[in-house]
């Protein structure tokens, strides 16, 4: 992913309001980030528990979205697998997050939801620069350059239903 400035990022945004996006936090760190690792922006509203970020460029377009998720925690030996990367984290490292649809439908209280790294950093997992507790990552028979391209295709699968 390419590095994004403040204003690509609240521009970006697709299912919410610009007033909303002109308002949202942003991360502190944006300098700081493995752009080259990454094929989403993603992060947590610290100031509202429930709440997440993603961006990232959708066929040359820069696109985000808001993400809500359930605050409640499981116990440490459930397990869950994220939908996007495919990576296995005890307790809550797996959240279902839900956007709401984009235009009308949006407005009309309708969203869609996938099951997501709760620390949005799939990318990372993928690419090995980020562990997981053990037993996180499967040995798969696929390179990691196409677990990349398997990642990027699920998450723009899941940002396509949201105009759907």
């Amino acid at each position: 992913m390419r590095a994004v400035s403040e204003q690509d990022i609240r521009t970006s945004f697709v299912n919410c309001s610009k007033g909303e996006a002109k308002r949202l936090p942003l991360p502190r760190d944006l300098d700081d980030r493995p752009w080259d690792d990454l094929d989403f922006l993603g992060w947590r509203d610290l100031s509202a528990p429930d709440r997440s970020y993603l961006v990232t460029d959708v066929d040359g377009e820069l696109t985000g979205i808001t993400l809500r998720f359930p605050s409640q925690q499981r116990g440490f030996l459930h397990r869950s697998m994220c939908s996007v990367c495919l990576t296995t984290h005890p307790g809550s490292g797996v959240s279902l997050m839900t956007a709401r649809k984009t235009g009308q439908a949006g407005r009309d209280g309708n969203s869609v939801g996938i099951y997501l790294c709760t620390d949005l950093d799939c990318s990372l997992y993928v690419r090995g620069k980020k562990l997981p507790a053990p037993g996180g990552r499967f040995e798969e028979s696929l390179t990691v350059d196409q677990q990349i391209e398997r990642t990027r295709a699920k998450l723009f699968a899941f940002m396509g239903t949201l105009s759907a």
